[in-house]
């Protein structure tokens, strides 16, 4: 395995055997063939031609049909809760919101999600050491994985910096006192095949150096613990194992080039760096 592996593994999307989800004219995401009768089914959605689009034409009246919808996948199964959080339709982050839709339907109608990603880290002597967390071992997704110190999706009407601070307190008890000095460095991003759909993912990527003598504290049922790593042990786990959730790896390979960790002296680095944000 090696760095170069984990990013092509998040890039594994098809467009084959998938139907346009468009909204006025805009392509939002993108429906499995086999999931396109359940969407039918659920009179939110009809078809035209070669693609689905909502029923509904005012933005009001499309996320009601939304919530109804979410609560139709979960009577059928197809979602194991309703998550409350909304996601928006859209053609990208900053494009024009045409529709909001729970979380828990993201996958399902394949739209662009976004979330928030934060190395917690700190400076001893030179030597940079990272707060990793581990996953609960209840977690739906991904149970039992390495993760960072806080991360989250990213839903409708919050700024990214307060979504990120608000992950760190949920999370990590991170004060906010704190958790201000998080530090915007850019996104990652990626095109991931998941079981029921999926497109794209972006994930703005924030450092946060901590004081030594902080130690976060688990806040919520999202974590089982935290512990320190020196940056050389978190990425070789990165590079030699699957120990953390799968898309913690482009998050810390980013960290790893822009702190010099990896140069271009290391084996793929032009091709890393070019890929961390190929999606």
């Amino acid at each position: 395995m090696s760095y170069l592996d984990k990013i092509r593994a998040l890039n594994n999307y098809k467009e084959e055997g998938k139907t346009p989800l468009i909204v006025d004219d805009t392509r939002v995401g993108q429906v499995v063939d086999s999931s396109v009768d359940l969407l039918l089914k659920s009179r939110v959605f009809i078809k035209k031609d070669n693609y689905i689009t909502l029923k509904a034409k005012k933005f009001e009246d499309r996320n009601q049909d939304l919530t109804e919808f979410a609560n139709y996948l979960l009577e059928k199964g197809e979602i194991n809760r309703v998550m409350n959080e909304p996601y928006t339709l859209s053609k990208d982050f900053s494009s024009k919101h045409l529709a909001l839709v729970d979380r828990a339907c993201a996958t399902t109608l394949g739209i662009n999600r976004y979330g928030v990603h934060i190395n917690g880290y700190f400076k001893d002597n030179g030597k940079i050491k990272m707060w990793i967390a581990t996953r609960a071992k209840n977690k739906g997704f991904d149970a039992g994985k390495l993760d960072h110190i806080a991360a989250g999706g990213h839903p409708y009407g919050i700024s990214p910096k307060s979504n990120a601070q608000k992950e760190c307190y949920e999370e990590a008890s991170i004060p906010y006192d704190i958790s201000k000095n998080l530090v915007l460095t850019g996104f990652v991003s990626y095109k991931f095949q998941y079981d029921k759909g999926g497109l794209k993912d972006t994930i703005f990527c924030y450092d946060l150096e901590l004081p030594k003598d902080f130690i976060p504290k688990v806040n919520d049922d999202e974590v089982e613990k935290f512990e320190l790593m020196d940056i050389e042990d978190v990425a070789k786990l990165v590079s030699d194992s699957d120990r953390f959730k799968i898309n913690c790896n482009l998050v810390i390979i980013d960290f790893l080039v822009r702190h010099g960790v990896l140069t271009y002296k290391d084996r793929d680095y032009f091709k890393i760096v070019k890929s961390l944000r190929g999606a």
